[in-house]
């Protein structure tokens, strides 16, 4: 029986604004010790919650970002059997202890630690379609073998497990099941002006809210394929801050526009709205 967790809340942190909803969800995951799958487009702080729950509960973070080539297996161990030949080679060290050799990863290291952490498995659905399956024993029981050693390693405290995804790919509804999902909207305006004030609390009212209009009107427009997001939001408001823009040219215009769209099409798109003028930001 894995120790009972403490008896702390999640209720967002000074340098994270989380809504009611994802409290909770977050709260209901701990509770029911479940992993707690993120999903929301990019930009929407999938993966700031992970620091911000760890921030909140006192617990460690570790961070496991997956890519196209991760195994499941990665995350547990790898046994670097490389080392092993060299030191064999060049007689550097007694190689009958196998152990040595054993290099735990992310998870692997969650479920061996002492305290509670928080993991953070990132980008799940980056991996192929075996990967989250290949999962689901270890998350269910918290515990896994090492074939090369026989050594059974079983959590000694249950981490937090938070896994965000792009959805680039469908997951399998056996490791839906076992999730507390939560999807992230993007914030309105509202809870973004808050959010902003939270990286920029001495931004002048009527630069944020003449901000916020241009941004919630780009967003909009359906020929921008890779729509801006909040951290492109508060690094546009900065850099016109620091520039000195005056409020009245955003009347006209999207000074700095490489801030907000990343892709030359997505430019080319706004040149050529409706009027086929950047100065038609006002309708």
């Amino acid at each position: 029986m894995l120790p009972a967790m403490a008896a702390k809340t999640f209720d967002g942190t000074a340098g994270y604004l989380a809504s009611s909803d994802l409290r909770d969800a977050v709260n209901v995951a701990v509770d029911l010790e479940k992993p707690l799958l993120i999903k929301g487009e990019p930009g929407t702080g999938k993966t700031r919650l992970a620091e911000a729950v760890a921030e909140a509960l006192g617990a460690p973070l570790l961070v496991w970002n997956v890519k196209s080539t991760s195994k499941a297996k990665d995350g547990l161990y790898v046994y670097d059997t490389v080392a092993r030949l060299n030191d064999a080679r060049f007689n550097d060290r007694d190689i009958r202890d196998i152990r040595q050799y054993i290099k735990y990863g992310p998870l692997g290291r969650a479920l061996l630690s002492d305290e509670r952490v928080v993991l953070l498995i990132d980008e799940v659905d980056k991996a192929d379609l075996e990967f989250p399956n290949d999962l689901l024993h270890e998350l269910d029981r918290m515990s896994f073998t090492v074939d090369e050693t026989g050594e059974v390693v079983t959590a000694r405290r249950r981490p937090i497990v938070i896994i965000t995804s792009n959805n680039e790919k469908e997951l399998p509804d056996a490791f839906l099941r076992r999730c507390v999902f939560h999807f992230i909207a993007f914030p309105d305006e509202e809870m973004m002006r808050d959010i902003v004030r939270v990286h920029q609390p001495d931004v002048e009212e009527k630069l944020l809210s003449s901000c916020l209009v241009r941004f919630y009107w780009l967003r909009k427009q359906p020929d921008i394929k890779k729509r801006p997001s909040t951290s492109e939001l508060i690094d546009w408001i900065a850099a016109l801050r620091r520039a000195g823009v005056p409020v009245e040219r955003l009347e006209g215009e999207l000074p700095f526009v490489g801030l907000l769209l990343k892709k030359e099409a997505d430019v080319e798109a706004l040149i050529n709205v409706k009027t086929g003028k950047v100065r038609s930001i006002r309708q």
